[in-house]
């Protein structure tokens, strides 16, 4: 689902390159739950983008589903992702200024018409994530905790084939967070979708098929 071959990242910084990673190769499977790990500053959120086709290695491929997405035009990637890929976020990005329903509608807006089951869908993910009642509410009356089930719920909607999460539990205390992932578990798994998770807390961990870790411009698997 996921090929990464010979990918390389080197940023431009005043007169010096910083390499971020470099000749970077790695294959997720259809269907998997792979979980990266690092330190700050290692370039995971980076990797992320550059799976999703946000940003473009410096050298190397990457193919989605069998699409080289870093062949494809700016716009080309834009609608590639807006099909094909979920994202949840560590600071949910909710538009504060839409209904929880209306934010989950928000990625099939972007890319067609919203016809009736489109509606059904976006409240059958509301009930799966405990959120029914709230479809009317705007995001600040929501905790934490709810925001992001309706930002695991949005980035499902549209039914991707792939889910990027970019530390899902980082604004979350520990309990909250618990229920989050295991929520994300279910819902990801359950529909056989394939997730990346970017992440530094260990509880991910017991949740992965893979774990790898990103640190002096290497993606080492660890073993089992």
């Amino acid at each position: 689902m996921i090929e990464l071959r010979d990918l390389t990242k080197v940023y431009r910084e005043g007169d010096r390159d910083r390499v971020v990673f470099r000749d970077v190769t790695c294959r997720i499977d259809a269907g998997e739950v792979v979980v990266l790990m690092g330190p700050s500053g290692t370039g995971k959120s980076t990797l992320l983008n550059l799976v999703s086709g946000i940003d473009l290695p410096t050298s190397g491929d990457v193919r989605v589903n069998g699409t080289s997405t870093t062949s494809l035009s700016e716009r080309d990637r834009t609608v590639f992702r807006r099909n094909h890929i979920g994202f949840v976020f560590q600071f949910f990005n909710l538009i504060p200024t839409l209904t929880v329903e209306e934010n989950l509608l928000l990625p099939l807006e972007l890319s067609r018409r919203v016809g009736p089951t489109d509606h059904e869908r976006a409240r059958s993910l509301l009930e799966r994530v405990g959120l029914a009642d709230r479809s009317g509410t705007y995001p600040d009356r929501l905790s934490g905790g709810e925001q992001q089930r309706v930002a695991i719920a949005r980035a499902l909607v549209h039914e991707p084939q792939i889910v990027l999460a970019d530390e899902p539990t980082g604004n979350l205390d520990t309990d909250t967070g618990r229920r989050v992932l295991a929520l994300m578990d279910e819902l990801v798994r359950g529909s056989g979708r394939t997730m990346l998770v970017v992440t530094h807390s260990p509880e991910l961990v017991t949740l992965a098929d893979r774990v790898f870790d990103l640190r002096d411009g290497r993606l080492e698997e660890r073993s089992s």
